[in-house]
């Protein structure tokens, strides 16, 4: 039936004969680019033969192994970093956050020393502080009588304020600048002040040397904190970061001592960092309550979200726009969630498989300070006599602090992918035309060759197959209807 067609269309049309299939593989083996494989079949002596045999086939293994381990490389993601140092004619000057290491008004925190304790514990949600059991019991008395008190609005109040008083002097690139120029920030110094924040269009230096000038009273007397927590200090502590990034003082802040001069030369470090599986970052990833994608940044987003579904409210400290957690709430719910959020590691960062992976565009300013005493005698009698104070309050309260560029350049370090995929390809056609001089040509050759015997020993195995039963054809041994009818009418 229809099988035996098909047998008989595969045998007279697509199988060929022997004869045709072995002068098949000899004008293959013959004309193909495959160096060396001719001069095994045309070659008469036997001797010649298996050396050429030998030659192609350690050709062939040197190929196989070369391919082999740059396949393996570049599968192991291997990047190289290069650093490019450009000069520019203007450049953008950062945003810098101010704050003073005294706090608090005195006057405000003399009744309340509980105070500290109740800051200490909200700024914990960004920094590591690990509260002693004497002072449990002083802050749940307060708690339990103070439900309804917010040390948001109290830290704003009574927290450390920029005015003319605080701020004596200040200039940015031969302009004066005023503290409404700077913009309220809560950190854990509490009341905090940014210039050139993110609200304000970019400003920009066109001239190494010169840059923002500031002068400050810290007032002692004024502002105090709690020494037995570790706050001994007496200054201004600042941090430079980027003008679309909240400042970070753990482990990053600049500390100022009164009755000094800190000049500080800044750089400007672009990072640029690849993606997973060659770097760390994730370009996809987007924050909600920040323009820019930075570690700090997610890493505070994500304690937000944990505290939020927890704790039913949000820190104010926290980006977002939850209900603000009391301080019963801090005490009970926010502070053991963030040592269970530490403990479980529920918010990490670095990797690419962890919460907050690097990020792959970053701006870093590495800086130079310098110090020296503030004022000579002159200068010490002009300030006293300026401000109407002593010459110690001068020494004691003054804070003077430069920050200028270095010079009108930026540094860009970048991460590179040390092997693409053009330069893989090259590689192994390199490899391949070095010890066997093929090419993607000969590879096609090749497999034209394979695909053609494989369909020829389909076909012979095909035709080898038993024949299939015809179901339809009655059998040669069965009467038919009309041999059973009449021997039905004979009996």
């Amino acid at each position: 039936g229809i099988l035996k067609k098909i047998r008989l269309c595969l045998i007279k049309k697509l199988l060929p004969h022997l004869e045709d299939r072995r002068k098949y593989n000899k004008e293959f083996a013959s004309s193909t680019s495959f160096h060396g494989v001719h001069n095994i079949v045309h070659t008469q002596s036997k001797a010649r033969r298996a050396l050429w045999l030998l030659i192609v086939a350690g050709c062939l293994a040197i190929v196989i192994w070369q391919i082999c381990s740059r396949f393996i490389y570049y599968f192991s993601w291997p990047t190289t970093t290069a650093v490019v140092v450009q000069y520019v004619e203007n450049i953008n000057f950062p945003a810098v956050t101010f704050c003073n290491l005294n706090r608090f008004q005195a006057h405000a925190v003399s009744n309340l020393k509980v105070i500290f304790l109740i800051w200490n514990m909200v700024s914990a949600i960004l920094q590591k502080f690990a509260m002693e059991d004497k002072y449990f019991q002083e802050l749940n008395d307060f708690l339990l009588g103070n439900q309804n008190f917010s040390i948001k609005e109290f830290t704003r109040k009574n927290g450390f304020y920029l005015n003319s008083s605080t701020l004596l002097e200040c200039d940015f690139f031969g302009k004066p600048c005023y503290p409404q120029d700077f913009e309220h920030v809560f950190t854990e110094y509490g009341n905090c002040f940014t210039f050139n924040h993110n609200d304000l269009s970019a400003r920009r230096v066109s001239l190494s040397g010169r840059g923002l000038h500031l002068l400050f009273d810290v007032q002692q007397d004024e502002f105090t904190d709690e020494p037995t927590l570790g706050y001994t200090d007496a200054g201004i502590t600042f941090v430079i970061h980027s003008p679309q990034e909240l400042p970070r003082f753990d482990g990053l802040g600049l500390l100022t001592p009164v009755g000094t001069h800190a000049q500080v030369a800044i750089r400007q470090l672009k990072s640029i960092i690849q993606e997973y599986p060659w770097g760390e970052c994730k370009p996809d990833i987007k924050l909600q309550y920040h323009k820019i994608y930075s570690t700090n940044g997610c890493l505070l987003e994500c304690k937000a979200r944990y505290i939020q579904d927890w704790c039913g409210c949000l820190p104010f400290i926290l980006p977002g726009n939850g209900t603000e957690c009391d301080l019963l709430k801090f005490y009970k719910c926010v502070y053991p969630a963030v040592y269970d959020i530490e403990i479980k590691g529920l918010c990490t960062v670095g990797t690419h498989n962890s919460t907050c992976p690097a990020p792959c565009e970053e701006t870093d300013y590495p800086t130079t300070v310098t110090y020296s005493n503030f004022g000579g005698e002159k200068a010490i009698k002009y300030f006293s006599t300026k401000l109407k104070k002593s010459p110690e309050y001068i020494r004691q309260n003054l804070v003077r602090i430069e920050i200028k560029y270095h010079d009108l350049s930026y540094k860009i370090t970048q991460q590179q992918k040390a092997l693409t995929i053009s330069e893989l390809l090259s590689e192994v056609g390199g490899q391949l035309g070095l010890f066997c001089g093929a090419s993607m040509i000969t590879i096609i050759e090749l497999l034209e060759y394979i695909f053609t015997n494989f369909c020829w020993m389909c076909i012979f195995l095909l035709l080898k197959a038993p024949e299939m039963p015809q179901w339809n054809n009655p059998s040669q041994n069965q009467p038919t209807h009309k041999e059973k009818k009449r021997g039905i009418q004979e009996c």
